[in-house]
């Protein structure tokens, strides 16, 4: 069994990296080369902008090529909840941004000829409980008639065309939604940025950042880099002068496990319409079909941080849930088990601003696919001066109390999680 994420295992190399000590001056320097920074370098790029791109592993090491290749449409808060929070205008902002990001990524695969197997298949939310189920259909009332989100719902007899599995109640299906291998993407979009003109440094940390007269001063273990303005699109990071960001995300831990190819004719009885699944719990799962027939299954099935022995811990509870859901997957081989970082806010909306020609994006709470790949391209509109339509523009976002960077309180999440998932 492998511990290197599937998508990063199957996917091409990158091939265009910088082999040369960092130096010398940029238009845009951008800090992180997972979804965000990768598609604000090549929006940039395409402009004849000159931007470095700086990561401390390889491209797409982190979350970008450690999830779920899921690419949904709809926000997966309660939306009642958001438009009583946020009101309905801002709620529709959000709504808005999710279709339009999920779009983005197609355009992005259109445009630069990207071979990712991307596909609108549908996420459906399957209800684990009964009174799941009630919450469905009160959720698919408010968008349709209030977002137009053309969702459709599900009863019980009906998801057993969809899912061979006894496990569910009911379902909600968001039709736009879509998947592709993120790894093939990754690679593909951080090429394309590389041919359009970026220059782009694995492995290499950014140690400090500076003002400087003309914009700000970047040391590497390798040199030095004096760039205009800044792209942080760091995620959950741990390297770097960026303590500002660590007390207002948190790092979760999120598992993931996919099996040996499966035949078609058992796909076919278990998940037919090959869609993007999503179960109702709070600490629920997410499932889908790989282009080579596997069963990629995930979720938050500890709540740590992800290493080599967390992983191997969350891989045997996603194995024991796996076969709850499938009992005829029992005796199926397990081929890759591994884990990653979901950069979580405090709300589980993303977070996006810009101070002084310092730009940055992050905060995508275990549904950046398609938004970081979005605030790419947002960021570069604002960098170069196009427009500014930053959806999560004007949401506070306050340090989180006791919180340094170490999250020492996931243990008792985890707890509170588990208690309202027995009696919600």
């Amino acid at each position: 069994m492998r511990s290197t994420p599937y998508w990063l295992d199957t996917a091409p190399a990158f091939q265009s990296g910088a082999d040369q000590p960092v130096e010398g001056r940029f238009d845009v320097a951008v800090i992180g080369a997972g979804f965000t920074g990768l598609s604000t370098a090549l929006r940039l790029a395409r402009q004849g902008v000159s931007v470095l791109v700086l990561d401390a592993g390889p491209v797409i090491g982190e979350a970008s090529g450690r999830n779920g290749g899921q690419c949904n449409t709809g926000l997966a808060h309660d939306y009642a909840k958001i438009i009583q929070t946020h009101g309905r205008d801002t709620a529709m902002r959000f709504h808005q941004a999710y279709s339009a990001a999920v779009a983005d990524v197609e355009r992005l695969v259109i445009d630069e000829n990207i071979d990712c197997d991307f596909r609108r298949c549908g996420k459906l939310k399957l209800a684990a409980k009964p009174r799941h189920y009630e919450n469905l259909a009160a959720a698919h009332r408010l968008m349709n008639d209030g977002f137009d989100a053309k969702t459709e719902l599900f009863d019980a007899a009906r998801v057993r065309d969809e899912i061979g599995s006894a496990a569910f109640h009911g379902a909600l299906l968001m039709p736009d939604a879509a998947q592709l291998h993120v790894g093939r993407f990754g690679v593909g979009i951080a090429e394309a940025a590389a041919r359009h003109g970026a220059t782009i440094h694995e492995n290499t940390p950014l140690l400090a950042l500076d003002r400087h007269t003309l914009g700000f001063e970047l040391r590497t273990p390798t040199g030095r880099a004096v760039a205009e303005q800044v792209v942080l699109a760091t995620g959950t990071s741990r390297v770097g002068p960026l303590g500002w960001f660590r007390r207002r995300i948190v790092p979760v831990g999120s598992f993931i496990l996919v099996t040996a190819p499966l035949p078609a004719s058992t796909l076919d009885t278990l998940l037919p319409a090959r869609r993007n699944y999503v179960t109702s719990r709070v600490i629920g799962h997410y499932f889908r079909v790989t282009s080579d027939r596997r069963l990629l299954f995930g979720g938050r099935a500890r709540f740590s941080m992800s290493d080599a022995r967390a992983d191997r811990k969350a891989g045997a509870v996603l194995r024991h849930n796996l076969c709850h859901l499938f009992p005829s997957l029992a005796e199926t081989a397990i081929d890759y088990c591994w884990g990653g970082l979901v950069d979580m806010s405090r709300d589980r909306l993303p977070r996006a601003g810009s101070d002084r020609g310092l730009h940055y994006a992050m905060g995508y709470s275990g549904h950046g696919v398609q938004m970081s790949v979005y605030m790419g391209g947002v960021i570069a509109e604002r960098v170069t001066g196009e427009a500014d339509r930053n959806p999560w523009a004007g949401l506070n976002w306050p340090a989180i109390p006791g919180h340094f960077g170490t999250p020492w309180f996931l243990p008792a999440v985890g707890a509170w999680y588990q208690l309202k998932d027995r009696f919600r």
